[in-house]
């Protein structure tokens, strides 16, 4: 956090190398070289002591070195050597003799390190890393810096020898190549010998060729105006002009200026006829041959250069070439009798780059006859080659050419190659040829296939062979060297993998340190409040854009870290050493000095271990989205800006865009809205968009100039097939041709023309045989790949699609005109770019696989999917820019989708659904929400029906052919479905195209659904696709929810609709979970199954219960129980026949015979012990269909449903193990199963309040009639009661003795106890009273008989009260009483309650029918009611199934909801937020899009009827007016021509005026009233006839 910068950037040094300590570990160790055999430990030896030796005499070199013509002893020239010319002159001082024995010892060394360089490939890479290993470059390096003599012949020796072995040092080698870049100063010189040297540095090296700057190409360039025309000067200068197979565009450009800007004394060309002849006199004196330094040879190399700057369709250097060296010129030497073969071949290079195969088209050959001239001359020289004189046709020369003996076999491929062009440009052009001819070739080219087919089928054949018979080693000494290296490498892989999990916990600590400095500090220092507060951060991104122009390196290093802080990773490695030295670093690093409750580690992932983006949960995108913020506040999204449009270094360009796609990832729309206010205020826009549309440009040209196809590969096999090609076999089979170009294009192969070396003449640029041979292979190992202007397009690609993320509609217009001076649409560059990617400027729309490959489909497919985010929204300005713009770009996304891209779907099928898949995507984004028909009607004019059709029907049938392909054809050809059912509303041939494939989705179940959104008072139909998940969602559940669904206070189900959607959600990720536990899933769809014998087997126990309890054994024998039992037999079988009473009949037989064999006790625990378990398994499936446990304990307690089967569960238990009774609560399960039951009893508990209120009267009522009935009538509560027997008889014996004891007292007494009444009287009395008892003595016993009494009498409690007599004086309070309990209580009361039950049940039943009704003739969606859609195109029931399916808005909410927010479209970013919000206004209530439309076709005609109506008005208006007119213009005419006259009006005149005044008026109020008529006929549509009125013209009024 200081301010001193270069103190910052070495703690920041220190700090990576502190944190990579295992990885320079593990760097280190692949840089050891064994030394395996005893040669290598002698080379060793050797070269150790030869250096040691060197590097002596190079620091004594003043003791040996002459330097006597230097001028100044100390003077060091850095410019080693001069000129062999210079050389040879005898300019010259011989040293001394003790000196010149130095010279020889040094030229000896360097003469054996020469030869120890090697030969061979593999033993010179060996050498090479040995010399690099011990420094020897240095030492070379030294020994070119010694001060000498200029004429000191010896030592220019020394330095040439110096030279070559610097060349060999680096030939092939691209580390060494870097490490004598470093050192590039020392080669600037004006020496040949560097000049060879600078060639060998770049040679083949595009890093090095890419990044070379202007002052040392200006260098060269200058070296040929001051110090000669030398060729090794051109040849440097063709050599940085493509490496590895690709063009350097940067250094044509800068070639071509530099040449150009020369002048004559540089660029020299024979033009003129004085110089013409001197260059024929040249070629004719260069017969044997040209030599090397010659002026013919320097003319030669020039054409040669400027033909390599052209080549690769360079727009800028094809100008400049043809203005230098015209086609005529070219032409009178190539045809002139003395040129030689050297020139011409020069020359044809030159006019094929130049003039031919080239971006801006050359009229002057088409114009002229110049290159037919030339063709002539080719004849020929066939002609002169076959050793036939004859003049023939081309095609028919170049034929002959193949019978020639000594034409080689590499060659041999060029030449079929270029008959097999001119034969189908001949075919293509309907130029007959002869017969014989015809003939020949039709034979030569099957002939060639048969030959490419077999030797297919040979390489294959010999794989399989050696697969099958592997090649015998000998094992006389396995430890060799290949073995040792072997085993050094397996070491060297197996270290790796086990420190990579160590290197990446490392680097994820230095990551959190950069990230959480504060954890470093005591809690509460300075140091730690000025980190957290974000001092840290802040500074770091700071000082990282003052590294982008001094310590590039330690920059790259910071932007990586950066990322890595948005970019996590779970595990380090499966091992857990990783992950605990990742705890051991935090706790030693990031533990906070002070413990405190905030814990140990701060990761908010977890304890250290990330979850990475792509896969994360959510909880990690909104940490990840937290420091994206974070990071954004401290100034990222500014540094990302600055030094995108600041930084010339391709690394930190590359690292800046990662760190913007890093920082917009997961569509952060404050990073979005933070890069849009950036651009905004701080006017960086201009600048900002100027680098990524040059950027565009550059990849659209660099792309032009290296497509190249493969005809060969049409045929050929898959990749795994193929056999590595050995050098000749790849030189014969990989001509490219560009296609597309004007026919003679075709006539040369693009990407070979530059090497028209003849046999036997060794090319002017190779390097031996062993040093170029390394070349060679890498060229073509990178011959496939995309050069880095073109590779860095895809995370340009990548950012410019995040900035867009969400439907950003500001950034989405923003990219297509920033309103600046200079605007630069990025819109159209990008579809540019796919145009030229897919190769439609060379007119292969049609061969897209010949374009399209495995290295550039990626590519291809964020451009598509970028492209896509530019419409989605939808941004309809976007749309029709792309749709309107003149680029082939509709056509390439067509053609994407309807060609088979072969060969790549030959072996990457899954690459060529993704790219039809998105290609699909863009053509729906484009049609997305656009009300018009232009776009769908654009695309539809590249689009053939018929083809559409099938790919869909062919993407379909690829599904069952696929293997272990993560993209699916049948949803790419569901996707493309989607495509062309979009299309077919403004097609009427592909809508009668797709009615048999939509038979076809009906009937998998895989049917697009089409619903209809309302956004901003608009109805939209939007087509998607319905979520796999949405297949999961059972029928009951479905049945359930249709049926249950209530309506709001507005008569809409959506609402409760919705609020049930999360629900099914639920339930269908459940019953998807479901699927992967098939036992549970086979019991759950069967829970109907379980149900039923659940009930019919508490049916069967109830009836044996009732039947034989308790259990009597007589009946078991009885002959009934047989003789019923095979009753029930037979019935069984009948009833299986005839499928109507199932198999309950036979199921009655077999518990009958249960009962007569085992008895009824057994039976019943069988029968019990069955209900049991099913019930067990019927609560299984419930619970698997339902889901309930994975809903928590909560809400299983809170489901009632599942409480009342845990309830039956428990009744069996009871009833199996406690008492048989038990059973007869299960028979409760009815009301459970059946919906009328069910009704009645809900009738009962849907009013419960109000019938407890109700009972509670009664209850009060009876209170108070309880109190009367105690104070006032307590002896008229004396009811009869019936004693139970035992009792009675012990009363009576009581009363006998009683009556015994009584008698015999009165005896004893001797007292007349005679009363008159004997004692069977007294007894019968006795019973009498003994059949009744008092019942309100108490007020409680007074109020339970009132209760239990007077409720339950329909007379009320007087029914139960004593008779009075009516003589007794309360006889009228007793009536009062009885008629007031009556009927306030039985009457009113109890009737109360009796209709509160009534009316539930009946409201319940108009409910349920009015329910029913609903469902019948309303829509689910919209409310509206069936009689709408009277006599309208479309009918009440397609309007449920197709317009407005319920089940396809709960699909849509659904696909909402699994869908990544980043891929929505325009109408799913909508509802998406709408369902956010809660907010149902998208649905739509009321309003149907069928009738809608109906309303408008009845609104259009009424409109055409009124138009009609308003045309036949201002015709009939028209007139009046012109009659008008002409009257008028009588009048005035009359006027004047009276004059005086008539200014002494006479009576008639006057009369005559006024009927014509009449008469006017009169007009002028029929035109009035006929204009009032129609405009109250039309109504308001006519206030068009009062704007149209109101630009008549009127009448010129009279002068």
């Amino acid at each position: 956090m200081h301010d001193y910068a270069p103190l910052v950037s070495g703690a920041l040094q220190l700090l990576f190398k502190h944190f990579s300590q295992r990885q320079e570990a593990m760097h280190t160790f692949k840089q050891v070289q064994l030394l395996i055999s005893a040669q290598d430990v002698e080379n060793y030896k050797v070269i150790k002591s030869e250096l040691d030796r060197l590097r002596t005499m190079v620091e004594k070199s003043e003791l040996w070195v002459d330097k006597k013509g230097s001028g100044k002893g100390e003077e060091v020239d850095t410019g080693a050597a001069k000129d062999k010319k210079e050389v040879s002159g005898g300019f010259l001082h011989p040293p001394g003799e003790k000196s010149s024995e130095n010279y020889q010892i040094v030229k000896g060394i360097l003469e054996r390190l020469n030869k120890m360089c090697g030969v061979g490939e593999q033993m010179r890479k060996k050498q090479q890393r040995l010399l690099k290993n011990m420094d020897a470059h240095k030492v070379m390096l030294d020994l070119l810096q010694i001060p000498y003599d200029k004429g000191d012949a010896k030592m220019m020796e020394i330095l040439r020898y110096t030279h070559q072995f610097l060349q060999k040092f680096c030939a092939g080698n691209p580390g060494n190549q870097a490490l004598l870049h470093k050192h590039l100063h020392l080669f600037l010189t004006p020496g040949l010998l560097e000049a060879e040297t600078m060639q060998h540095i770049f040679l083949n090296n595009y890093q090095l060729c890419s990044e070379i700057s202007e002052p040392v190409l200006q260098h060269f360039v200058h070296l040929l105006a001051t110090h000669g025309r030398h060729v090794q000067y051109l040849d440097f200068l063709h050599t940085v002009i493509k490496a590895e197979g690709k063009y350097v565009k940067k250094c044509q450009d800068m070639i071509m200026t530099e040449l150009t800007n020369a002048g004559d004394d540089v660029v020299v060309f024979y033009n003129d006829k004085a110089s013409l002849a001197h260059l024929l006199d040249m070629m004719k004196a260069a017969r044997d041959g040209v030599e090397d330094h010659s002026p013919l040879m320097y003319h030669i190399s020039l054409v040669d250069l400027l033909a390599a700057c052209a080549e690769g369709k360079n727009v800028y250097t094809e100008i400049k070439c043809t203005s230098l060296l015209p086609l005529e010129d070219v032409v009178s030497v190539v045809t002139h009798e003395d040129c030689i073969t050297e020139v011409k071949m020069a020359y044809v290079n030159f006019v094929n780059h130049c003039y031919v195969d080239t971006e801006v088209e050359m009229k002057e050959i088409y114009t002229s006859n110049h290159i037919w001239t030339l063709f002539e001359n080719f004849t020929l020289d066939m002609a002169r080659v076959c050793s036939k004189r004859e003049k023939r046709l081309l095609l028919q020369s170049t034929t002959r050419l193949l019978e020639c003996p000594w034409l080689q076999q590499q060659h041999k491929g060029s030449v079929e190659a270029c008959i097999r062009t001119l034969a189908m440009v001949a075919k293509g052009r309907a130029i007959s040829l002869p017969m014989d001819l015809d003939a020949h070739i039709s034979s030569l080219l099957s002939s060639s296939a048969s030959c490419v087919a077999a030797a297919q089928r040979n390489a294959s054949n010999y794989k399989a062979a050696t697969r099958a018979f592997p090649r015998v080693t000998p094992t006389a000494n396995q430890w060799d060297y290949k073995n040792i290296i072997e085993k050094l490498q397996d070491i060297i892989t197996a270290l790796e993998e086990r420190l990579r999990p160590l290197v990446q916990a490392e680097l994820s600590v230095l990551v959190d340190v950069l990230h959480w400095p504060e954890l470093l500090f005591l809690e509460g220092s300075e140091a730690y409040q000025r980190c957290e507060s974000g001092g840290f951060l802040s500074k770091l991104i700071q000082h990282t854009k003052d590294l982008m122009e001094s310590e590039e390196k330690l920059c790259v290093k910071v932007l990586r870290t950066l990322q890595q802080m948005l970019l996590k990773k779970a595990k380090y490695g499966d091992r857990v050493s990783g992950n605990q030295l990742r705890k051991m670093l935090l706790q030693n690093y990031l533990q906070n000095r002070k413990s405190s409750s905030r814990g140990d580690l701060p990761d908010p992932m977890g304890t250290g271990q990330y979850c990475l983006l792509a896969t994360g949960p959510l909880g990690d995108w909104s940490a990840i989205a937290a420091t994206q913020c974070r990071l954004d506040k401290e100034g990222a999204t500014k540094l990302v800006c600055d030094l995108i449009t600041s930084t010339k270094n391709e690394k930190i360009f590359q690292e800046s865009i990662g760190l913007a796609i890093r920082l917009l990832d997961g569509g952060n729309t404050e990073i979005q809205k933070s890069f849009y206010n950036l651009m905004m205020t701080d006017k960086k826009s201009e600048r900002f968009f100027k680098v990524l549309h040059d950027r565009m440009k550059r990849a659209q040209q660099e792309t032009k100039s290296t497509v190249a196809v493969n005809m060969n590969d049409l045929g050929s096999q898959p990749r795994e097939d193929r056999e590595p090609a050995g050098p000749t076999t790849k030189g014969q089979r990989s001509w490219r041709y560009r296609m597309g170009q004007p026919s003679l294009t075709r006539l040369c192969p693009a990407g070979r023309v530059a090497s028209f070396s003849m046999p036997g003449s060794p090319s002017r640029y190779s390097l031996g045989p062993s040093l170029r041979r390394g070349h060679e292979v890498g060229e073509r190992v990178q011959s496939n790949e995309m050069g880095m202007s073109v590779l860095i397009m895809q995370p340009i690609l990548r950012f410019l699609q995040l900035l867009c993320e969400n439907h950003n509609r500001d950034l989405q217009n923003f990219l297509r005109s920033q309103n600046n001076k200079t605007n630069y649409n990025l819109v159209c560059e990008t579809l540019q770019f796919l145009d030229i990617m897919c190769g439609s400027t060379t007119g292969g729309l049609g061969l897209l696989g010949l374009y399209i490959n495995e290295d550039n489909v990626g590519l291809v497919i964020q451009t598509l999917e970028t492209l896509t985010e530019y419409c989605q929204g939808p941004c309809h300005e976007n749309q029709t820019c792309i749709v309107t713009h003149e680029s082939n770009g509709i056509d390439i996304i067509t053609a994407l989708i309807l060609n088979d891209i072969s060969p790549l779907c030959k072996y990457r099928m899954d690459l060529v659904l993704q790219l039809k898949d998105n290609a699909s995507k863009l053509l729906l984004a484009l049609m997305e929400s656009r009300h018009d028909s232009e776009n769908a009607e654009r695309i539809l004019i590249s689009l053939r029906p018929q083809e559409l059709v099938d790919v869909i029907k062919k993407a379909y049938l690829q599904e069952d052919e696929r293997e272990n392909s993560e993209v699916s054809p049948r949803e790419v050809g569901h996707n493309i479905y989607i495509l062309a059912l979009q299309l077919s509303r403004h097609n009427k041939q592909l809508q009668h195209l797709l009615k048999p494939v939509k038979r076809i989705q009906e009937e998998e179940a895989e049917g697009i659904s089409s619903m209809i959104v309302r956004q901003d008072r608009s109805m939209e139909q939007i087509v998607f696709p319905v979520p796999g998940i949405c297949q999961f969602l059972t029928e009951e559940t479905k049945h359930r929810l249709f049926t249950t669904t209530e309506q709001d206070e507005q008569g809409s189900k959506v609402s409760d609709f919705f609020d049930q959607s999360s629900f099914l959600h639920n339930e269908m990720e459940w019953q998807r979970k479901l699927r992967s536990m098939p036992l549970i899933y086979w019991f759950s769809r069967r829970m109907t199954l379980w149900g039923s014998i659940s009930f019919n087997l508490a049916v069967f126990i109830n009836i044996i219960i009732a039947f034989f309890y308790p259990y009597m054994e007589g009946v078991l024998g009885s002959p009934l129980i047989s003789l019923l039992f095979w009753i029930l037999i037979c019935f069984s079988i009948v009833a299986l026949f005839t499928k109507r009473y199932s198999i309950r009949p036979l199921i009655v037989a077999l518990i009958l015979r249960s009962i007569y064999y085992l008895g009824i006790g057994p039976t019943l625990n069988i029968l019990g012990a069955l209900n049991l378990t099913n019930k067990i398994v019927f609560v299984v499936s419930f619970v698997g269909n339902r889901g309930t446990f994975i809903r928590g304990y909560k809400a299983m307690v809170m489901d009632v449903e599942f409480l009342y089967h845990v309830g039956y569960i428990l009744t069996s238990v009871l009833g199996l193990f406690v008492h048989e009774l038990f059973y007869s609560i299960l028979l409760f399960d009815l009301i459970y199963r059946e919906e009328t039951l069910f009704n009645v009893i809900k009738s009962v508990t849907r009013n419960g309040r109000s019938i407890l209120l109700t009972a509670l009267l009664a209850l009060i009522l009876v209170y108070l009639f309880s109190i009367v009935g105690f104070l006032f009538l307590k002896d008229d509560f004396i009811l009869e009661v019936d004693r139970l027997p035992g009792n009675h008889s012990g009363g009576l014996v009581l009363l006998s003795v009683m009556a015994a004891t009584f008698v015999g007292t009165c005896s004893g007494d001797q007292l007349n106890c005679d009363s008159g009444v004997s004692v069977p009287e007294v007894l019968e009395g006795e019973r009498s009273l003994e059949s009744t008892e008092r019942a309100c003595d108490t007020l409680l016993m007074c109020i339970v008989t009132v209760m239990n009494h007077g409720l339950r009498n329909g007379g009320g409690v007087g029914d139960i009260l004593r008779k009075p007599s009516k003589d007794e004086s309360l006889f009228p309070a007793r009536v009062v009483y009885d008629l007031l309990f009556f009927f306030i209580v039985i009457i009113i009361v109890l009737n109360l309650i009796f209709g509160v039950i009534i009316d539930t049940f009946a409201d319940l039943r108009s409910e349920k029918q009015k329910k029913e009704e609903i469902l019948k003739t309303t829509c689910f969606i919209c409310g509206l009611e069936r009689d709408k859609f009277d006599n309208k195109t479309v009918s009440f029931e397609e309007h449920i199934k197709f317009e407005h399916n319920m089940w396809n808005y709960l699909y849509f909410i659904v696909l909402v909801r699994v869908k990544n927010k980043t891929d929505y479209t325009g109408p799913e970013s909508y509802v998406a937020q709408m369902i956010k919000n809660k907010n149902l206004d998208w649905f739509p209530r009321m309003r149907a899009m069928s009738l809608v439309s109906n309303e408008g076709e009845g609104e259009q005609n009424e409109i055409r009827i009124l138009q009609d109506k308003l045309n036949s008005t201002m015709k009939l208006v028209s007139h009046l007016t012109a009659q008008l007119n002409e009257l008028k213009e009588q009048v005035c005419t009359q006027a004047y021509a009276g004059g005086s006259t008539l200014a002494r009006k006479t009576p008639q005149t006057q009369t005559h005026s006024q009927s014509i005044g009449t008469t006017t008026s009169s007009l002028s109020l029929s035109i009035t009233y006929l204009l009032g008529q129609t405009i109250l006929s039309c109504g308001a549509d006519m206030i068009i006839a009062g704007c149209l009125a109101a630009t008549w013209p009127l009448p010129t009024r009279c002068q």
